[in-house]
């Protein structure tokens, strides 16, 4: 049998990977670099490297999934696990070919995100390690983007939301295919309740810091520029932080007390999928958090065909 078009396309899950050029644009904004043309290789390197892991993944889950989900790609027999394996190798050569283009900070961050990739589906998975490991590897993922364009120092914060999201969501995803997990489920709608108030929060906490900070215009002095004042642009980007924060929350949190209330497997595997569709409000709120309003607008802008294709591949 020859593997189709979406065979493959179930494979990789490509309706999550909609959830990934955000990292690249989330960290760039927050190391306080410039998006560009090293930003769009750190992007192709991280959409390579997930597209591998979830190939990876599918092989080394296939004698699972073949007792619990028989319809997967690999256990039905439409992808051979050959053509999985040597995609994912493919695949993660070609990421970190995209990483090195980007720059060598960036490849630096490439190559442990890739080692964390492979180590996670090969081993770590199945170990306690697991969560922490594929939270690592998103906030990697993030830091790559700040790495292509300068320091990754001032996008450590950022990482940390995201991973710390990560981290949950892939609890909870242990569990989707039996369920029974509602405290699991309950931990997470914690985190995700803290992610989102920390985010609006620190923004809060950076605009309060800049308006203390900025020296007083003597009376008389006339502006240097015509156009909105710092303040009220800082004002605006701190709304449309909350805002986005509050999408990231009602995203990965109605199917997460879902999931509570009735820990079964179909709603245990709702509450992963919104966990995963709420990476890219939380990407954009990160992105409109370090006053990047542009990169938070086109990470917002992914979330309607990350929808529409989620309803015909599925995310997990």
């Amino acid at each position: 049998m020859t593997a189709t078009g979406r065979d493959w396309a179930e494979l990789l899950r490509v309706s999550a990977l909609f959830t990934v050029p955000g990292d690249a644009l989330a960290g760039a904004a927050a190391g306080g670099g410039r998006p560009g043309a090293r930003t769009l290789g750190a992007a192709g390197a991280s959409l390579c490297l997930y597209a591998a892991g979830m190939a990876l993944n599918d092989w080394a889950d296939r004698e699972e999934d073949a007792r619990e989900r028989p319809a997967r790609p690999l256990p039905s027999g439409r992808v051979s696990p050959r053509a999985a394996l040597a995609a994912a190798g493919a695949l993660t050569a070609v990421g970190l070919g995209c990483a090195a283009l980007a720059g060598r900070r960036a490849l630096n961050v490439a190559t442990p995100l890739a080692g964390t990739v492979w180590a996670y589906d090969l081993w770590l998975k199945r170990t306690g390690y697991g969560p922490a490991a594929m939270g690592a590897a998103r906030a990697l993922d993030l830091l790559l983007g700040a790495a292509a364009t300068g320091p990754v120092r001032g996008a450590v914060p950022s990482a940390l939301a995201l991973g710390a999201h990560t981290y949950a969501v892939t609890t909870v995803s242990r569990h989707e295919t039996r369920g029974g997990a509602p405290l699991t489920s309950a931990a997470a709608l914690g985190v995700t309740a803290a992610v989102a108030s920390g985010v609006a929060r620190r923004a809060a906490a950076a605009a309060m810091h800049g308006a203390r900070g900025r020296v007083p215009r003597p009376p008389g002095r006339p502006r240097s520029s015509p156009g909105p004042s710092p303040r009220r642009t800082r004002s605006a980007g701190d709304t449309v932080t909350a805002v986005l924060a509050a999408a990231y929350a009602a995203t990965a949190a109605r199917p997460l007390l879902h999931a509570v209330l009735n820990p079964s497997p179909q709603l245990t595997q709702r509450a992963v999928g919104g966990g995963i569709r709420a990476l890219i409000p939380l990407q954009a709120a990160l992105a409109a958090r370090a006053n990047a309003p542009v990169a938070a607008l086109l990470t917002a802008a992914l979330a309607p065909a990350a929808r529409r294709l989620g309803q015909k591949v599925s995310l997990t």
